[in-house]
């Protein structure tokens, strides 16, 4: 398990849905497929549907994970070694997607720091077992689109496996944990 991933507990991990997957490997080939079929039903129902709406977020994380893990797309029930508490995550999320909604409204920032922020934000709440940076991106960047801005390159690295891109991705997440969003800017745009 790569740094910075959470780890699954017994019954989360009982969630797998297919039945042949025996290798971590297995797993990312089946979850890159089934996360692709999301991000194409996600560009098409961000055209009708407001992106930053519970139901939507939680719809996107069932489609992207939903071939994958009986658990998709519901709120996590336990307890990790980050984010909030499983009580406080629907409240969290909803204030959150209030609150960009607003900043957008205001044109209080660029719209690349607002989506920045809201990356964080729900990366920080962490509401699903699992798939939360995934998520997160997808929706970051329905976000951009939605404003007319072209999605972020996310380092244009692997983010999912050990290596220098997601070392750079989660030294910039922990330093906006502490309020500094200059890592996290300069990532989300960078080349490489």
């Amino acid at each position: 398990m790569p740094a910075g991933a959470t780890p699954l507990d017994p019954d989360e991990s009982a969630g797998l849905l297919p039945g042949h997957i025996a290798t971590r490997e297995q797993l990312d080939e089946w979850e890159a497929e089934n996360i692709l079929e999301g991000q194409r039903w996600a560009a098409s129902a961000a055209k009708r549907r407001d992106i930053l709406e519970d139901a939507f977020l939680r719809e996107l994380h069932r489609r992207m994970f939903g071939r994958t893990w009986k658990w998709a797309g519901a709120y996590r029930a336990t307890e990790k070694n980050l984010g909030v508490a499983p009580a406080r995550i629907a409240e969290e999320v909803r204030q959150l997607l209030e609150n960009t909604r607003a900043q957008i409204a205001a044109k209080v920032a660029p719209i690349d720091e607002i989506a920045a922020r809201l990356h964080h934000r729900l990366v920080w709440i962490h509401p699903f077992a699992n798939g939360n940076g995934r998520h997160a991106r997808a929706l970051t960047d329905l976000l951009l689109a939605a404003n007319g801005a072209e999605p972020f390159t996310w380092g244009r690295g692997e983010l999912e496996h050990a290596g220098e891109a997601r070392e750079r991705y989660l030294a910039a997440l922990r330093a906006a944990d502490a309020r500094d969003f200059s890592l996290l800017l300069a990532f989300v745009r960078s080349a490489g």
